[in-house]
C-alpha cells in the first residue's frame, strides 16, 4: 500500500533522548492540526505517493539504523502502523512523533513514541487524546512546546499531574524557536525543580532554521 510522502531524508537528529544522531526522517503529508508556530506548513502542501516496498528501498539506501516518521501528522495514514512495523522487522530503530490527537494503540510495542502535547499557545491545546497517556511505555517520551509563560505553567501542570511516572529524561520542554528565551525557560525550570528536561531544536541551532532536509 503507497503512503503520502513529503520528503525523506538522512540529517542529525535535533531533537529528543536521541538528539546528536545520525537518523533518516520519513515526512508524511498531511495534518489535522492547524498549530500557530508551525514550522512544517509545507507537510500539507507537498505529496506524493510511494509505495512501501519503495520507501524501505529508500531507507536502505542510506545505511543508517535510526528512523523517525514524522509529519504533518504521521498517525492520518491508515498505513503508517504497518509501515512502523516493518521497519522494526528490519531491525531498525523507529521513532515515531506525534501530535497526540490520534490514538497510538496500534503502533508496534518497540517503536518509540514521541507524543507533542500541545500548549495554549499553539492554538490546539484541546486536542490531545487523554487516553494516550494509558498507552505510554517506560521508553516513550513527550514533548511540550513552549511559546509563552502560561504555555510552560500548563505543561507544568501536566508533568505534576499526569506524568510522575514517566522519566524526566523522556519530558522535554522545547522553546518556540525565535518567540521566546531558553533562558526564561531554564529559570522557571531551576525554580520549579521541574521533573523535566529543556530540550533546543539542534538542527536550528546547526543549520539556517528555515533549512529543509535537515
Amino acid at each position: 500500500m503507497p503512503l503520502n510522502i513529503c520528503e525523506i531524508f538522512l540529517s542529525l537528529q535535533g531533537e529528543s533522548t536521541f538528539a546528536g544522531l545520525p537518523c533518516v526522517f520519513i515526512r508524511l503529508s498531511g495534518c489535522n492540526l492547524n498549530c500557530q508556530w508551525c514550522d512544517t506548513p509545507y507537510a500539507n502542501q507537498e505529496s506524493q505517493s510511494i509505495v512501501t516496498d519503495q520507501i524501505l528501498k529508500k531507507i536502505d539506501s542510506y545505511n543508517c539504523n535510526l528512523v523517525e516518521i514524522t509529519g504533518g501528522e504521521p498517525l492520518l495514514q491508515k498505513e503508517t502502523p504497518a509501515l512502523i512495523s516493518k521497519l522494526v522487522d528490519k531491525s531498525y530503530h523507529v521513532l515515531l512523533e506525534t501530535n497526540g490527537s490520534i490514538s497510538i494503540k496500534d503502533v508496534h510495542p518497540d517503536c518509540i513514541k514521541i507524543i507533542d502535547i500541545k500548549c495554549p499557545s499553539s492554538n490546539e491545546s484541546e486536542s490531545f487524546l487523554s487516553e494516550n497517556l494509558t498507552l505510554l511505555s517506560q521508553k516513550d517520551e513527550i514533548k511540550f512546546v513552549i511559546g509563552s509563560q502560561k504555555d510552560y505553567e500548563y505543561a507544568k501542570s501536566i508533568i505534576e499531574i499526569d506524568l510522575q511516572k514517566i522519566s524526566r529524561e523522556k519530558i522535554h520542554l522545547s522553546p518556540v524557536f525565535g518567540q521566546i528565551s531558553p533562558k526564561d525557560i531554564a529559570a522557571w525550570m531551576i525554580k520549579d525543580n521541574l521533573h523535566a528536561r529543556l530540550s533546543l531544536q539542534q538542527h536550528k541551532l546547526i543549520w539556517n532554521p528555515d533549512k529543509r532536509g535537515v
